[in-house]
């Protein structure tokens, strides 16, 4: 087995609440459900039954969701959730459906009980921003594709257990973009972000096929590359709406960023540690939701 060096865990995130802001944490238990905590609760729309998102409800990234108290294994914890009006409620308060429904203004309820079978809703018009649809996905079009992305069997995720993001790749978008634009990771929303080598490309690529032992303790593969959509240019704190983002994104690298991962060996991670590639992989197609 040869190990190649990846680069350095150089932050570590989890959402307790799907699509609303997250935390950072200097350490992070890794399972193979994701990181411990994460999406742990969301939101489902009672006129479709289906979890809202940012895709269709951007307002969400303006709500910030933390751990007053912290998950374990045994326990779920406590989330705070913080409005833009400074008011701060629980998702176990009564109330707090009907304040966040209202915020939003399209009823909703907080559920932290997936089904095995979850869909997010989405708006064929608007979740890939400007972009055309056939440009992300050849044999869509907006009439053809579902209104609906399929999400992790029995979760709330998206695709993956952990979503994984290297600096060089965003260096690389924003260089490709031309400087204008503030191409942040926190707009792509990663569990592990990976400080990588000297900006080489989009660097997960040459991830695919291979694995990644992190820290000693962790081994994320399986790899998929992750096609973006809308949420990746929405405004968020001091971060701007901006569509050139998806729009760099689908002309440079078919509108992939990162990649979704499989967690095979559980364990604590914390930031700096090492992670190094294992039979590196080769190029892939990008994998999207259906």
């Amino acid at each position: 087995m040869v190990e190649h060096f990846a680069g350095r865990v150089a932050e570590l995130w989890r959402y307790p609440v799907k699509s609303m802001l997250g935390e950072r944490r200097n350490q992070l238990p890794i399972t193979i459900r994701g990181a411990l905590g994460d999406r742990a609760w969301a939101l489902r729309e009672i006129a479709t039954g289906r979890i809202a998102s940012a895709k269709r409800f951007p307002q969400l990234l303006a709500l910030h969701a933390v751990y007053e108290v912290e998950p374990t294994f045994a326990t779920k914890g406590r989330i705070q959730i913080g409005l833009p009006d400074g008011r701060a409620i629980c998702p176990d308060d009564p109330d707090a459906s009907a304040i966040i429904s209202d915020f939003l203004g399209h009823g909703v309820r907080l559920e932290n009980q997936p089904a095995s079978d979850e869909k997010t809703g989405i708006d064929r018009a608007t979740v890939f921003g400007d972009v055309p649809v056939s440009t992300m996905k050849a044999e869509w079009t907006p009439e053809s594709m579902p209104d609906y992305f399929q999400l992790m069997k029995g979760t709330f995720l998206e695709i993956g257990a952990v979503y994984l993001l290297a600096s060089g790749s965003v260096e690389h978008l924003s260089k490709l973009q031309g400087g204008a634009a503030q191409i942040d990771r926190r707009r792509f929303r990663p569990n592990i972000y990976i400080e990588s080598e000297a900006e080489c490309g989009f660097v997960e690529d040459s991830w695919l096929g291979g694995a990644l032992n992190i820290g000693g303790a962790v081994r994320v593969e399986g790899f998929q590359p992750t096609l973006w959509c809308v949420t990746s240019t929405l405004a968020q704190q001091d971060l701007p709406r901006d569509l050139s983002i998806l729009r760099t994104t689908a002309q440079h690298h078919r509108g992939c960023l990162g990649v979704y991962g499989t967690v095979t060996r559980s364990g604590l991670l914390q930031v700096e540690d090492v992670a190094y590639l294992v039979n590196q992989g080769t190029d892939a197609a990008c994998f999207h939701p259906k």
